[in-house]
């Protein structure tokens, strides 16, 4: 469902997707159904000629039951989400599969700043290429993120891929993604971070195999080469 109004372009996206319409199936259901017997009710035990409207405390024996039946039907539903929940978080934040790259994301007032590796595949060398505002990635490879900020709490944030990020001055936070689809999607700071926050926007440009290759082979820095 919001496929149509966002794109998914990572390997866990579907499975954010699929954790929020189950959220809004559920509740969604329920919503109905409550206000469905809130409006009939009213209808029902209204005030008309020759009869006197009827009051019900909620206490009365013979009324628990429609109190007690959904509040049990609710719980179970309830767990039906954490489950999914607990399956969702651990898929995307506790599960962290072998990477093809490791790239560095350093947030600041108001730039996102990425090094990644260059030809070697390795990032901390003499060859690894600096960016900023934009983020050159490959299709179907997996990317380990090391997250940082250089001064107060942003938030790295890619709609496309369903990633959401604090980056906390002080620490460095490990992430992952895989791209699935290739194009150019916007990147955000999704955490008020001072006077210049709605500027701070960036590109991930996911390519082809090919098409990365020439990218890093043309911004590999000369002194590496």
């Amino acid at each position: 469902m919001l496929h149509g109004l966002i794109p998914e372009a990572s390997s866990f996206a579907g499975n954010i997707d699929w954790l929020i319409f189950l959220v809004l199936v559920l509740v969604g259901f329920w919503f109905i159904v409550a206000e469905g017997v809130f409006f009939w009710l009213i209808f029902r035990f209204r005030s008309r000629p020759g009869h006197k409207g009827q009051y019900l405390t909620g206490h009365e024996k013979h009324v628990e039951r429609w109190i007690k039946i959904p509040h049990a039907l609710v719980l179970i539903c309830d767990v039906i989400i954490i489950i999914g929940a607990v399956h969702v978080w651990y898929i995307v934040k506790m599960h962290l599969p072998p990477a093809d790259y490791t790239v560095r994301v350093t947030g600041q007032q108001w730039d996102w700043v990425f090094q990644q590796p260059g030809a070697d595949g390795k990032l901390d060398t003499k060859d690894d290429i600096y960016t900023t505002d934009s983020l050159h990635v490959e299709v179907n490879k997996t990317y380990h993120f090391l997250l940082e900020s250089r001064d107060v709490i942003h938030d790295f944030s890619v709609p496309v891929f369903r990633l959401k990020q604090d980056a906390v001055p002080g620490r460095t936070i490990t992430g992952w993604f895989r791209p699935t689809e290739t194009g150019t999607f916007d990147i955000q700071c999704a955490k008020l971070c001072g006077i210049g926050h709605g500027v701070m926007v960036g590109s991930m440009v996911v390519e082809t195999p090919a098409q990365h290759a020439a990218w890093v082979a043309k911004n590999t820095p000369t002194s590496a080469q």
